[in-house]
């Protein structure tokens, strides 16, 4: 009796684990003063698909939180302010305006939180003068690299490379390498709703990641849906002792029985020989 109550205990605390976890989307961070990750963020490889929206993914490199784009590579997460949206981003490279000049947001949830105006980044064989700026961390000797507002008239010596909408252009006094480099993110209404009440939100389960954006349910989650399901599983395991014991009784109550009749048995026997 006492083994297979062990035994039912052990795996429905394991069963109950694994769904509390699941079920929660627990906040995870990549280390010390890393941003909590939660929805509709995920931590690829260590929380299930549904506690986050697709291109919402990220990882941990050296206790860095990282996120990537296809168009460019990995950034730095820096900071996540859920309450305005707002992701800040650090480039791994010191070249913000690298990141400016190759980063496409357009297939992206994600868009500047600055506002933003066209530039157009030029290459020019010579030194412009001082009152340019040249963007040190793309030129070298032979290529001069500047940003200028997209209506100016180029210089002989230069040719446009591309015209991009940043928030601004290069200026060596900013000594924050990081500053303009600040993303939000749109989230459809059931995101809102969600966060409104002030728990935790997770995409329904059975809708494929490969969805369009504003196709995923969102399902908010209380202490209810769990305690719901702790409920219904120790009913399962009181059910399963109350059978287990009932079945005992009768099974020990069988045996009494047989054994009296026995003894009767032995004693009638005893009895006759003696009368005998």
């Amino acid at each position: 009796m006492d083994s297979a109550v062990l035994f039912i205990l052990f795996f429905s605390s394991m069963f109950l684990s694994i769904q509390a976890f699941q079920a929660n989307c627990l906040i995870l961070k990549c280390g010390d003063g890393a941003p909590d990750i939660r929805f509709p963020f995920r931590l690829s490889g260590r929380q299930p698909h549904h506690c986050g929206r697709p291109a919402f993914e990220l990882s941990c490199k050296d206790n860095t939180t990282m996120i990537r784009f296809p168009s460019y590579g990995e950034l730095v997460v820096k900071s996540i302010s859920y309450d305005v949206r707002k992701l800040h981003l650090l480039d791994p490279k010191n070249c913000v305006h690298q990141v400016f000049l190759n980063l496409n947001l357009s297939h992206t949830p994600f868009r500047y939180y600055y506002v933003i105006k066209n530039y157009t980044y030029l290459n020019c064989s010579t030194r412009l003068p001082p009152s340019f700026s040249e963007v040190t961390c793309l030129s070298d000797s032979r290529h001069h690299v500047y940003t200028v507002e997209s209506s100016l008239v180029l210089p002989e010596s230069c040719r446009p490379v591309k015209t991009v909408a940043i928030p601004f252009s290069y200026s060596p006094y900013l000594a924050d390498n990081s500053f303009g480099l600040g993303l939000t993110w749109s989230s459809p209404g059931s995101d809102e709703d969600c966060e409104a009440k002030g728990g935790q939100c997770k995409l329904q389960t059975g809708y494929s990641t490969t969805k369009p954006e504003k196709g995923f349910p969102i399902k908010y989650l209380n202490l209810g849906d769990i305690s719901s399901k702790f409920l219904m599983v120790l009913l399962c395991i009181l059910a399963v002792v109350l059978l287990i014991s009932i079945k005992m009784y009768h099974s020990k109550k069988v045996d009494m029985q047989l054994e009296n009749e026995n003894l009767l048995e032995v004693l009638r026997c005893y009895k006759a020989q003696e009368n005998m």
